[in-house]
């Protein structure tokens, strides 16, 4: 978890298809001391709860632990700084103030991150446009089925935080 390595101890019942165990988020919270992910809606429809797993977006609310398969990588909202140099995404929502209550900054910088993590990986090193970023965070992308909700409408300042943060990346 965020470059180290730690034991995945966690309770589980049921076995095969009927297994249940706990969801990454409480695992990642209760016994991480991971406070970037949130509990916000509980059925990955909000993104509150938003990790890097294996690099790309996961609502750890509905991930359930058993689930996450053994050498994972999961990135957190909580070890994005390298030291005290915070990540792009980071500067650039802090800059552009694109937080107003913050409840949702967790899941804007993880999505975005994974989002132009993927796109720079595949080739693309084009910074998106305002629409392709709108298209992103509404869930309405061909790479992106799920959305991120903004319940006090900073949308066009993280939009511009986005962007800015995707020129640095793409460097």
């Amino acid at each position: 978890m965020n470059g180290e390595t730690v034991q995945a101890d966690y309770q589980s019942t049921g076995t095969g298809s009927s297994q249940n165990s706990e969801q990454l988020l409480y695992w990642l919270r209760d016994r991480l001391g991971q406070h970037g992910p949130r509990f916000g809606c509980g059925v990955a429809q909000c993104g509150a709860c938003t990790v890097l797993l294996n690099g790309a977006p996961s609502r750890s609310c509905v991930q359930q632990m058993h689930t996450v398969a053994d050498q994972s990588e999961i990135r957190t909202l909580d070890g994005l700084a390298e030291g005290d140099e915070p990540h792009p995404l980071q500067s650039a929502f802090v800059a552009l103030q694109a937080a107003q209550c913050g409840f949702c900054t967790n899941a804007m910088i993880m999505g975005s991150l994974g989002w132009l993590e993927g796109r720079i990986a595949a080739g693309n090193r084009a910074v998106p446009t305002e629409d392709e970023i709108k298209s992103f965070l509404s869930g309405a992308s061909a790479d992106n089925t799920r959305n991120y909700l903004c319940r006090c409408g900073t949308h066009t300042r993280i939009v511009d935080a986005i962007q800015s943060a995707a020129k640095e990346m793409v460097r």
